[in-house]
C-alpha cells in the first residue's frame, strides 16, 4: 500500500512527485532543495543557510509522518561542489546527534533552481508502521 505524504510546511513539488510517500513502515522523502515553503524560492547563497533550510524540509515532512530525524535510516546527499561537504556536514550533525542513519554524498554538476545542496531520505517507523515489530541486532 502507498500513502502520499505532504505538508505546506515544506516547499511544494515543482515537478510530477510526491514530497514523500509512505510505504508499510518506510517513507520515502522526495529530494529537498533549500526553498522556503512560504515563498518557492530558494533561502539565500550562502551554503550553510542552504543546508539548514533543507534539513528543515526534511523534518516537516517527517513531521507529517509523525516521524522525527531518529527515524531516519539513509540520506543521500547532493552537493554541487565537494568543497560544500565540510560545511554541510557540520550542519548534517547537528539533526543527527545519535545513531546516524547510513549516507551517500555526491557531486553532481547542478541542481534545480541553482541549490547547492539537496538531500534525500528513507525513515522507518520504529513500530513497523503496520503494528510489527522491529528486527533487533541478528549479528549473533
Amino acid at each position: 500500500m502507498k500513502k502520499i505524504v505532504a505538508t505546506s510546511d515544506a516547499p511544494a513539488a515543482i515537478g510530477p512527485y510526491s514530497q514523500a510517500i509512505r510505504s508499510g513502515p518506510l517513507l520515502f522523502c522526495a529530494g529537498q532543495i533549500p526553498l522556503d515553503p512560504q515563498t518557492g524560492q530558494i533561502v539565500s547563497d550562502d551554503i550553510s543557510e542552504q543546508a539548514r533550510r533543507v534539513l528543515e524540509n526534511v523534518a516537516a515532512i517527517l513531521k507529517a509522518a509523525q516521524l522525527n530525524f531518529g527515524h531516519v535510516v539513509k540520506t543521500t546527499i547532493f552537493l554541487t561542489s565537494m568543497g560544500d561537504f565540510q560545511t554541510v556536514n557540520e550542519i548534517y550533525a547537528t539533526y543527527f546527534r545519535e545513531d546516524p542513519p547510513a549516507r551517500s554524498t555526491v557531486a553532481v554538476s547542478a541542481l534545480p533552481k541553482g541549490a547547492k545542496v539537496e538531500i534525500e531520505v528513507i525513515a522507518m517507523a520504529s513500530d513497523g508502521g503496520d503494528g510489527s515489530k522491529t528486527v533487533g541486532d541478528t549479528s549473533g
